[in-house]
C-alpha cells in the first residue's frame, strides 16, 4: 500500500508543506477519532472536477467501524463526495444530510475543511477535507462522557478547519499515549476542571487525591500532588501554556510511588481560547518496569567488564609463561593463544560500553585487523582495509566472529606473506602487500571475505581435512556456534581468498 506522501505526489498539485501538514494531522488524528466515535478518512482532490482521492484512514477505539473495508488509495467523485467538495470550496464544517448505508451499516457523513496556515499566522487555503463518518448501527442515548468526549471533539475539527490542530510535536514525542481511553480532563478557560472520566479520576487517586476533579483548578493542584516540586511546577506550567492556546510538551509527575503521563492541548476553535483537554495516563508500572531493565542493564554491563578484565589477566598469564618457555613450539602456542583471548576481550569490552547486547562491530574488526599486522610473524609490511560494513551484530554471533576473523587475518599475513628463507631469492611482489576484510548483508545473511594479495594456496592443500590449529578452531565456530559455511579458494587476483556466510536471524 502506498504512503500518504506517495499518493499526494503522485494524484495531486500538493506542495511539500501541505504534505507535512497532512502527515501531522495523521499522526495525531487517532485523538479526534476517539472522540468523535467515528472513523476518519483524508481525502484530497485529484482535480477540479469534484473527484478526491483517500489518503489516509483511521478507525475509532471507541466504537465500531463504519468501513470494514481499507478506504486509502480509493478515488471517488459525484454524488458520493457532494458532502466533501461543499467542505473544500466553502471551507466550512459540513454536517447536514441524511444518513448513508454501507452495505447493511448506516452510517453519518460529515465534513471537516483543512487548512495550513500561512507563515504570519493567518488561516491559509483550503488543502484537504476530512471526512468523519460514524456507524449508526448501535445509536442510543449518549451518556455523560460520551457527550464530553462529542462536544471536544466537535472543538477539535473546528480547529483542524482553522489550521491550528494538531498544535507541533515536541522532539522524542510519539502519538502513542496517553490516548482517549486512558484519562480525559477537560477545563474551562480558567483552568478549572469542568469534566472528568473516570479513567483520569482513578489516576488521580493513584497519586493520592481522593476528591473528586470537578471544580478543582488543575495546575494548582499538580503543584499540591507532585512529590517533587519542580516537576510539580512544569506540569502545571504546561496546563497554563495550553490555556494560552499554545502547545506544551508531556510531563510526568510523581506522586505516593505512583507516576501520571499528562498531555496537555489548547482548545481555541475559531480562534477562541476556551479551555484546555488534558490526556493522563497511570504509567507506573511501565516507570518501575523502566528501572528494572536500567538496574538489568547496568548489571549486565558489569558483568561483561569483569570478563574482560579476567581475560585480560588470562592473556597476561599466559603471555608471562611464553617468556619462560625455551621450546619455540611451545611458545607460538601460548602467543596465538594470548591474542585468541585478547579478541574475545576485545568484544566484552565493547558490550560493557553498551546499553545492550548488540555491538557496532565494524570498530572491533578494525582494532583486530590492525593487531594482526603489529604481532604476524612476517617481514613484510601488509596493509589492511575494510570495505562494506558489519553493522550492528549481537553478543552470541559477534563473540564467535571476532575469534574467526582474528584467525583468518593472522593467517593472511603469516602464510600469504612469509619470511623470506635464508639463501632463497623472493621477487618483487607486483602490488602493495594487502589484506582486504569485505562485508555486506543480504537477505538476513552476513557475506563476509578475508582477501590477499600474497602467494597464494599451496598445491597439496585441502581445506576439507585437518590443517593448522587455526583453521580447525575456523571451521568448527563456522559451521556449529555460527550456523553458517566457509570456503577457502584463490582469490580472483591471485592471492587466498575465505569466504564466509552466515545466518544473521535465529533458526
Amino acid at each position: 500500500m502506498s504512503t500518504l506522501r506517495d499518493l499526494a505526489e503522485e494524484h495531486t498539485q500538493l506542495r511539500p508543506a501541505d504534505i507535512d501538514h497532512l502527515h501531522r494531522i495523521a499522526g495525531d488524528w487517532q485523538l479526534l477519532s476517539d472522540l468523535s466515535f467515528a472513523d476518519l478518512l483524508l481525502w484530497v482532490p485529484v482535480d477540479d472536477d469534484g473527484t478526491f482521492l483517500c489518503v489516509a484512514q483511521v478507525r475509532p477505539t471507541t466504537a465500531p467501524t463504519a468501513y470494514l473495508d481499507d478506504q486509502v488509495g480509493r478515488i471517488v467523485g459525484g454524488p458520493e463526495v457532494a458532502h466533501l467538495e461543499v467542505a473544500y470550496r466553502q471551507g466550512r464544517i459540513w454536517r447536514e444530510g441524511d444518513p448513508v448505508w454501507y452495505g447493511d451499516v448506516p452510517a453519518r457523513h460529515e465534513a471537516i475543511p483543512v487548512r495550513l496556515r500561512t507563515a504570519d499566522g493567518e488561516a491559509g487555503e483550503v488543502i484537504a477535507v476530512v471526512g468523519r463518518d460514524t456507524n449508526l448501527s448501535t445509536a442510543r442515548t449518549p451518556s455523560q462522557l460520551e457527550l464530553n468526549y462529542l462536544t471536544t471533539a466537535d472543538d477539535l475539527a473546528q480547529m483542524i478547519a482553522d489550521g491550528t490542530f494538531p498544535p507541533p510535536r515536541h522532539p522524542g514525542e510519539t502519538t502513542s499515549a496517553p490516548r482517549v481511553g486512558d484519562g480525559l480532563v477537560r477545563l474551562d478557560a480558567g483552568g478549572k476542571v469542568t469534566y472528568a472520566s473516570p479513567n483520569a479520576q482513578s489516576a488521580y487517586r493513584r497519586l493520592g487525591y481522593a476528591s473528586h476533579l470537578v471544580g478543582e483548578d488543575l495546575a494548582k493542584l499538580h503543584r499540591r500532588l507532585a512529590s517533587d516540586p519542580l516537576d510539580g511546577t512544569e506540569a502545571a506550567n504546561g496546563i497554563l501554556a495550553a490555556l494560552r492556546g499554545e502547545g506544551p510538551p508531556r510531563r510526568e509527575i510523581d506522586a505516593r510511588g505512583a507516576t501520571m503521563l499528562t498531555r496537555a492541548l489548547p482548545l481555541m476553535p475559531a480562534g477562541v481560547p476556551i479551555g484546555a483537554l488534558v490526556l493522563v495516563r497511570d504509567i507506573t508500572e511501565v516507570r518501575r518496569r523502566d528501572r528494572a531493565l536500567i538496574t538489568k542493564d547496568a548489571t549486565i554491563r558489569e558483568i561483561h567488564h569483569r570478563v574482560k578484565n579476567n581475560l585480560q589477566t588470562v592473556a597476561a598469564l599466559l603471555r608471562l609463561q611464553a617468556r619462560r618457555v625455551s621450546m619455540p613450539e611451545a611458545r607460538v602456542a601460548l602467543e596465538e593463544s594470548v591474542r585468541r583471548v585478547a579478541s574475545i576481550a576485545l568484544v566484552h569490552e565493547t558490550l560493557s560500553m553498551s546499553s545492550d547486547e548488540a555491538v557496532e562491530f565494524d570498530g572491533i574488526v578494525d582494532r583486530v585487523a590492525s593487531a594482526a599486522t603489529e604481532v604476524a610473524a612476517t617481514e613484510v609490511s601488509v596493509g589492511m582495509r575494510r570495505t562494506g560494513s558489519f553493522g550492528v551484530l549481537p553478543a552470541e554471533i559477534a563473540t564467535s566472529l571476532v575469534m574467526v576473523l582474528n584467525e583468518l587475518l593472522l593467517n593472511a599475513v603469516e602464510h600469504g606473506f612469509p619470511p623470506a628463507e635464508e639463501g632463497v631469492d623472493v621477487p618483487e611482489p607486483e602490488a602493495r602487500p594487502e589484506v582486504v576484510v569485505t562485508a555486506h548483508r543480504q537477505r538476513k545473511q552476513l557475506h563476509v571475505s578475508v582477501a590477499d594479495n600474497g602467494r597464494g594456496l599451496p598445491a597439496e592443500f585441502d581445506a576439507a581435512k585437518g590443517g593448522r590449529l587455526g583453521l580447525q578452531i575456523v571451521r568448527a565456530l563456522v559451521t556449529g556456534e555460527l550456523r553458517g559455511s566457509i570456503e577457502l579458494r584463490p582469490g580472483p587476483t591471485g592471492g587466498t581468498e575465505a569466504v564466509l556466510v552466515l545466518p544473521l536471524a535465529k533458526a
